[in-house]
């Protein structure tokens, strides 16, 4: 595994940072490694409840932060590892949609060429609540006008990553597989209850699937995570299902590969958006051209540090965090060896130098808050 550190240009005033792919770059690459398309909301999100709102009752939050949310946590998260990302999304003709565009145009670097303001359209809102480790989520928006659909033809990419509706194609996804580039699913609920595969029709222009537990079962009727798993690539070449508290489990049909990975035990804060980074370490491990089980690892990882963060796309952990955490654990005395080697592959991805930490952006409590300092 080769990686290198450069520097993301004088625009945005950071510190050189790693870049996973640096060993497989060429002069023939498309100008990004990931696309992305969907929509931007503002996330609202209050923790330090030491339980759920009762009916009739206020509950006071001891934390609070505002972040853009939606299809930019996968977007920052992608960002924030390394990857060159596009994204194409709509944001909202307000207040809150030049603080999500600043965020992840300026913030990020993303790049946001084929996004687009929405006239006279507001920005969607989450507001989501933290507690006892789970979180539960309100939200309220609009679809933007059809007029504004995502590029018909998206840029060249290595990868996408794409959220799939059941019952209905996405153009844009048959049009990026054409191109080579290559598609990771995820997929929400199934509010029509049928959960058919069938109906998930974009599946066979993906090279993996990553839902969750329920979903996975649900989809292929097996009776446990694992067996459907294996179901699912009848359907993709690779099935990656997340465990929760367990891990996750993937199956590679091409290789033959199978693995299991338990989850890091950490004290959540807030899980807001730990699914979508879970999918970008994915994505980063299989881009860099790394074995399953250090691509579940990594993912399991990027997702458990994200939560001890609040702010859904904010939270997510760039290298010096990776870093860090690679330290720390490795000092403790009691640490157990047979845990250790499960990571031992991020002795040689990270350098040897110190990476050195910038100032990210995390949630802040407002928009605007702090401009009169």
């Amino acid at each position: 595994m080769t990686v290198s550190i450069t520097s993301t240009g004088e625009g945005h005033h950071r510190p050189p940072h790693v870049d996973p792919l640096a060993g497989r770059r060429t002069q023939a690459d498309p100008p990004w490694d990931v696309y992305l398309t969907g929509t931007v909301f503002l996330d609202i999100i209050f923790t330090g409840l030491d339980s759920a709102p009762v009916r009739g009752t206020e509950s006071w939050a001891r934390g609070m932060g505002s972040s853009p949310g939606g299809v930019a946590n996968m977007a920052t998260a992608l960002a924030r590892l390394g990857l060159k990302t596009s994204l194409a999304a709509a944001f909202g003709d307000d207040h809150y949609g030049e603080y999500c565009w600043d965020a992840l145009q300026q913030g990020e670097g993303i790049d946001l060429t084929a996004s687009r303001t929405v006239p006279g359209w507001h920005s969607p809102v989450t507001v989501s609540m933290a507690y006892e480790g789970e979180r539960t989520m309100v939200s309220h928006g609009h679809e933007p006008p059809p007029e504004e659909p995502a590029p018909a033809c998206p840029p060249r990419a290595r990868a996408a990553v794409a959220s799939l509706t059941p019952g209905t194609r996405a153009p844009w996804i048959a049009q990026a597989a054409s191109r080579g580039t290559r598609l990771f699913a995820d997929v929400g609920w199934d509010d029509t209850g049928a959960w058919d595969l069938a109906g998930l029709a974009d599946l066979e222009h993906c090279e993996a699937f990553l839902p969750n537990a329920e979903e996975a079962m649900r989809y292929t009727g097996a009776s446990c995570p694992r067996a459907a798993a294996h179901a699912l690539t009848e359907y993709v070449p690779c099935a990656v299902v997340t465990l929760g508290a367990e891990g996750a489990y993937a199956v590679d049909r091409r290789t033959g590969e199978s693995a299991e990975v338990p989850a890091i035990a950490v004290e959540a804060l807030d899980p807001t958006g730990a699914g979508d980074v879970f999918v970008a370490g994915f994505v980063t491990g299989t881009l860099a051209d790394w074995p399953l089980a250090d691509r579940l690892a990594f993912a399991g990882l990027t997702a458990a540090l994200s939560v001890q963060e609040f702010g859904g796309s904010l939270s997510a952990p760039g290298w010096w965090e990776i870093a860090a955490w690679w330290r720390k654990v490795q000092s403790v005395e009691s640490q157990a060896p047979e845990a250790l080697s499960r990571y031992e592959f991020l002795t040689h991805l990270l350098p040897d130098e110190e990476i050195a930490p910038w100032p990210r952006r995390r949630a802040v409590p407002t928009i605007g808050f702090g401009r009169s300092a």
